[in-house]
């Protein structure tokens, strides 16, 4: 099992920043990839960042490419979402998610790290309000 809690989330002007953060304990010492998504009232969950146990591969939708990064902490088993130049649209409840993995994020098929149906385990989410 993996546990994960969100947190960081608030509310913020448009073109503000916030940082979110997603502390992972459990079973992940063999590694895992850490997604984040976003889900507005009345809309279907959408795919933000992802990256891998080593910090060094991520993946991003064009939606928030160069907005947004995300960091991984090993230390702290943490991931972090630096949300940048924020617009209304942005405005949703942020959680994490993490699949049990060793591998790359470019060894996995972008279509799995995009999907929800590629993770097994999911935070109780944070809301993010940007107001205009």
């Amino acid at each position: 099992q993996v546990q994960l809690v969100e947190s960081g989330g608030g509310l913020v002007q448009a073109g503000g920043s916030l940082r979110l953060s997603c502390a992972a304990s459990g079973r992940t010492a063999s590694g895992y990839i850490m997604g984040l998504f976003r889900q507005a009232p009345g809309k279907e969950r959408e795919f933000v960042a992802a990256i891998d146990r080593s910090g060094k591969s991520s993946f991003y939708p064009d939606s928030v490419k160069g907005r947004f990064t995300i960091s991984m902490d090993n230390a702290k088993n943490t991931v972090y979402l630096q949300m940048n130049s924020l617009k209304p649209e942005d405005t949703a409840v942020y959680a994490c998610a993490a699949r049990l993995s060793s591998l790359s994020i470019s060894l996995v098929p972008p279509s799995l790290i995009q999907s929800t149906r590629g993770y097994n385990y999911w935070g109780q989410g944070t809301q993010v309000t940007v107001s205009s």
